[in-house]
């Protein structure tokens, strides 16, 4: 018997009674739903097929979630997880499921979510694209550490936030991050409690870029010339391009020296080789965390949409350009459209960089009455890559784009539900789903639609 969670005895506090229930199936969140006097009961950790033992805490009137105490019989894609933090870490959920068996969950589970909750008839299986899958270990290029001051013991803690907590879990290696960097916390956490201002410091954020290994420290305020040297010292001994940002955001690089004050930070960078560009960002800004997964979705993207020299292509949500200098690379008439300044900004310079005068950058507000803006109009194609809350207020403008294909691409299987619903009641259909597998180990699912306009 598989045993994961020991009751601690706690007077002050009623516990409900342990249930055995039979887990039938996964949510889109990763979680086991079973069955429990007429509602739903959803178990994080427990697969289908298996009995469990647990206990409740919460109810709702239709569902219930419980905790996880044991497994009598595990299922065939149980597997023992292989990072020693899993059961503190909150950053991976779904390590004690066998990788394949989480693709294949992912999957059906993206086009069951669409076909639920945008009223559309079932997805036919020959319009499911083949997912797009890569290597589910040390695919992340980026991480940002959390750091909490400990005053009795005078020690700066270095990790990930715990699940569902503020709590700091102190990390010596993680299997999904790049090897290079997960190699780097415990010298980075040795090194940051030898400064005399250690109290300062906040977050650290770590990035593999092709132009080397990035590490920036958050501040809160001006450390003294010897930790500057300490930090320095440990830049040059493992090679990181060491920035810090204060409370403004303001970069300053400790290493390597610039030449001048007026020159610029370096800056990391990734290429998306097919198309020979070359993306920068700043620290702290959006990227994909999965660049082979990301190379691969651009990839895809520019296959479903068929640019054409000449055509108009508006793609909303541009970050620093992922899609629209690719795009542009076509000879396709490219606008890219972003909310965050900097972002649009850098999206600029990366266009100049990359010698595209046939994409044009603007910011604005995508959630907000678009109909002033100069860039709104018709198009012949669209490319859409929201946050989380999806792209519901954008969709509102179709009838005055009209774009004879739209490409979603989503982190969100609910919104982009809901959003697809937008699209089918307009005339378009489903043409292509596919799963993208770009955070092996978790629940999380991205994914990515074409829609047609019908004729």
């Amino acid at each position: 018997m598989a045993q994961f969670f020991k009751e601690k005895p706690n007077k002050s506090k009623q516990l409900s009674a342990k249930l055995t229930l039979d887990v039938t199936q996964l949510d889109h969140l990763g979680a086991g739903i079973a069955q429990h006097q007429g509602k739903v009961v959803f178990v994080a950790g427990a697969l289908p097929g298996e009995r469990a033992t647990v206990q409740l805490v919460e109810q709702k009137k239709s569902y219930a979630k419980a905790k996880l105490i044991s497994i009598a019989n595990p299922a065939p894609s149980r597997v023992t997880p292989f990072c020693q933090h899993y059961s503190q870490c909150g950053g991976c959920d779904l390590q004690h499921m066998d990788t394949q068996a989480q693709r294949e969950h992912k999957q059906t589970a993206l086009v069951d979510l669409i076909a639920k909750l945008s009223s559309a008839e079932a997805v036919a299986e020959n319009l499911v694209a083949t997912p797009i899958v890569d290597d589910a270990w040390h695919y992340r290029r980026r991480a940002r550490l959390a750091t909490v001051f400990d005053k009795n013991t005078q020690r700066l803690q270095l990790g990930f936030r715990a699940a569902s907590s503020n709590k700091i879990v102190e990390i010596n290696q993680c299997p999904v991050l790049a090897t290079s960097l997960s190699e780097l916390f415990t010298p980075l956490a040795v090194n940051l409690n030898q400064l005399k201002a250690k109290a300062s410091i906040g977050h650290v954020e770590l990035t593999q870029a092709d132009n080397g290994h990035f590490a920036v420290v958050r501040v809160t305020k001006n450390l003294p010339n010897s930790d500057i040297r300490w930090l320095t010292g440990f830049a040059e001994k493992h090679q990181l391009h060491l920035l810090l940002q204060d409370d403004t955001g303001q970069l300053t690089q400790l290493y390597p020296a610039l030449a001048t004050t007026e020159q610029a930070v370096t800056l990391p960078f990734y290429h998306l080789v097919s198309e020979s560009v070359r993306c920068s960002f700043t620290p702290g800004n959006f990227v994909q965390v999965n660049g082979a997964i990301n190379q691969a979705m651009v990839n895809q993207a520019i296959d479903w949409l068929d640019p054409q020299a000449g055509e108009r292509i508006l793609d909303l949500f541009c970050g620093v350009g992922n899609f629209s200098l690719p795009l542009a690379k076509k000879a396709a008439q490219v606008i890219g459209v972003e909310g965050v300044p900097e972002m649009v900004e850098q999206a600029k310079q990366n266009a100049l960089d990359n010698h595209l005068d046939n994409v044009t950058f603007y910011h604005a507000d995508l959630s907000a009455d678009l109909s002033e803006q100069a860039w709104l109009g018709k198009i012949d194609k669209l490319l859409l890559d929201p946050a989380r809350a999806g792209a519901y207020e954008s969709l509102q403008w179709l009838q005055k784009m009209q774009p004879k294909k739209v490409v979603y691409v989503s982190c969100n299987p609910a919104s982009l539900a809901r959003d697809s619903s937008v699209l089918l009641a307009n005339g378009y259909r489903i043409a292509q789903v596919g799963f993208v597998d770009m955070f092996p180990q978790t629940h999380h699912i991205e994914a990515m639609v074409l829609f047609e306009l019908g004729k």
